[in-house]
């Protein structure tokens, strides 16, 4: 949902010299539209392995051809980026230009700090059964091992944030997902991958490019958003997974996504929905404490910074 709106704010925003302000707003809607179709087709013949590159080029060409190529600015300049973090994190002139951190940054970012590494290991294992239920028999070599992957992503996040990097590093969904659907093989794949990254962080110009709305968008789009929906309706095959899986979207779109994580927990852990033989088996620390303890948490932090202000107008503790 935020990718399409992304996608319509960028398009209806359009304005230049010969342009008025939401006369191009269509070109949103033949992007998404016929890049459904690729994404479509795609499947139809088994090659969504190239989703990817196939729809992001189709949404760029759309959008030049449609008249939005004045939009496509050209900023990031040859060479190795800057990887002093003082440079990125200790000024509010350059970098980042967020300064260092205080009490209130913290408070502000504890949710989601703890969203970010209490699902790691459900989206570290969630990738492993992309890979058990799409890759052949007798390929357990090339299945990630969870330990071994988690302790090198906790490497990179220290590693990246150290040289001012703002991303916070999973086992790399974004090409697992489609790479084990498609059957691609992981290592080489991610070898690949990295190498490609540091060739287009060197020459610069191709950022600009792929973070264009029309570029960018897509490729989430078909690259992460769909593979996921689609897994996720495979999965969900009792009415007891429907449950659970129906409150916690209806939760993320009357709160966010951390309280709606939070929240289901509780209540599959307590077998007020879900597996009931499952809770069954808890104890009252996974029942109460740490669900209870997580969401009070969670819920204090955003009010205290003011998070549901825009949302429910409730003014921020701090």
């Amino acid at each position: 949902m935020s990718q399409i709106g992304s996608i319509q704010e960028w398009a209806v925003s359009l304005q230049s010299a010969d342009v008025e302000a939401g006369s191009m707003g269509y070109i949103g809607l033949i992007v998404l539209g016929i890049n459904i179709a690729v994404y479509a087709y795609l499947a139809k013949i088994n090659m969504r392995w190239l989703a990817i590159p196939v729809c992001a080029v189709t949404g760029l060409l759309l959008a030049l051809g449609l008249g939005a190529g004045f939009d496509l600015t050209f900023e990031t300049e040859m060479g190795l980026p800057n990887l002093n973090p003082v440079y990125w994190w200790g000024s509010t002139e350059e970098g980042w230009m967020l300064g260092l951190p205080n009490l209130q940054h913290f408070i502000a970012s504890l949710p989601f700090a703890i969203l970010a590494v209490a699902m790691w290991s459900p989206d570290f294992l969630g990738h492993r059964i992309f890979q058990e239920l799409n890759y052949p028999r007798k390929t357990e070599k090339v299945l990630m091992d969870v330990d071994d992957t988690m302790t090198m992503c906790s490497v990179r996040q220290m590693v990246g944030t150290a040289v001012g990097g703002g991303n916070i590093t999973s086992s790399w969904g974004t090409y697992m997902i489609p790479a084990a659907i498609a059957k691609r093989p992981i290592p080489g794949g991610a070898i690949l991958l990295g190498s490609l990254c540091i060739i287009v962080a060197i020459l610069g110009f191709p950022m600009d490019v792929a973070v264009w709305p029309p570029v960018m968008r897509i490729a989430l789009l078909v690259g992460v958003f769909l593979p996921l929906l689609e897994a996720g309706m495979q999965m969900v095959k009792e009415t007891k997974d429907s449950q659970a899986a129906g409150i916690c979207i209806f939760a993320s779109v009357v709160a966010n996504p951390v309280l709606a994580w939070a929240l289901t927990m509780f209540l599959d852990n307590n077998g007020l929905i879900g597996d009931k033989e499952r809770a069954s088996r808890l104890s009252f620390v996974d029942k109460i404490v740490i669900p209870v303890g997580v969401f009070v948490i969670c819920l204090v932090a955003m009010l205290a910074v003011g998070m549901l202000e825009g949302q429910y107008g409730i003014p921020a503790f701090l």
